[in-house]
């Protein structure tokens, strides 16, 4: 990995993403719309000579083609994420997640990469919500985008990262601190557990291994939302599913949450300490 580039590169995938790899490239860009974020990052990785900074939007093809200039591989990360947020914000989904899933297809190609992988989410699996549909649709953008004289283009697929920025767990913690209770849409929902060092070694291992057109899937137990409350030692409110939530989560057929491996209260407890 001589130079690479991650869009949505100061979240919490893209930091722990950097943190590994910064140490074995020549040049790292991190592109995306945070200047006050990318600040905090730099500062917390000591300022690295071989980091480069870019604020920029993945709507802005011209900006990507530019970042992108000299660069061998990319990892397409940047995405409006928040189902809620998409449910009345759809067009903002579309722009971003899908017209941003073309401009780095088109940049990638204009500046001569010569490997993309794209993260996507269980929720591109028969979507019921604004956001899956616009991540599946981002995933066919992606895998169509391979032929032979272009880069080589693939896609991983997971659930929500443990401890990713507004995910359940710092979200539920927040709220245990402010009142005490925590509101759950249904204790029997279940939800598949991925680290984000697990995220992290997917991603490596596509870009190692990357022939063009893979979706890549890992396999993941999961854990019943009133056993993570349980292990956390909230109190629950519960306030019902929504249409535009799935009481369970699929990565692809025969490979739900509702039928993997349940990881128990006592698992789950044990993992929160390193969350």
């Amino acid at each position: 990995m001589t130079s690479i580039l991650i869009t949505g590169g100061s979240g919490s995938f893209g930091t722990a993403f950097v943190t590994r790899i910064m140490n074995e490239c020549e040049r790292v860009c991190i592109y995306s719309r945070g200047e006050h974020r990318q600040a905090e990052m730099r500062a917390a990785l000591g300022n690295p000579e071989n980091c480069r900074w870019f604020v920029g939007d993945v709507r802005d093809r011209d900006r990507l083609r530019r970042a992108m200039t000299g660069v061998h591989v990319v990892i397409h990360a940047a995405a409006l994420k928040r189902i809620e947020v998409g449910q009345y914000n759809p067009t903002e989904m579309v722009q971003t997640n899908i017209g941003g899933a073309i401009n780095v297809v088109e940049a990638a190609r204009d500046a001569g990469v010569h490997k993309v992988v794209a993260l996507s989410t269980d929720k591109a699996y028969r979507p019921v919500s604004p956001y899956g549909a616009s991540k599946a649709l981002a995933e066919s953008i992606f895998l169509a985008a391979n032929d032979e004289r272009g880069p080589r283009f693939a896609v991983t697929r997971y659930g929500n990262v443990a401890g990713s920025a507004g995910s359940v767990i710092p979200t539920w913690r927040r709220m245990m601190m402010e009142s005490g209770e925590v509101l759950v849409t249904d204790p029997s929902c279940t939800r598949f557990w991925m680290t984000i060092t697990e995220a992290v070694d997917l991603v490596c291992q596509t870009i190692n291994t990357i022939r063009g057109g893979e979706l890549r899937i890992p396999t993941l137990p999961a854990y019943r939302l009133g056993d993570l409350a349980e292990a956390m030692g909230a109190r629950m409110r519960v306030i019902g599913l929504p249409a535009y939530e799935k009481r369970h989560e699929c990565m692809q057929d025969g490979m739900c949450s509702s039928d993997a491996r349940r990881m128990s209260v006592d698992e789950l407890r044990e993992e929160l300490r390193n969350v």
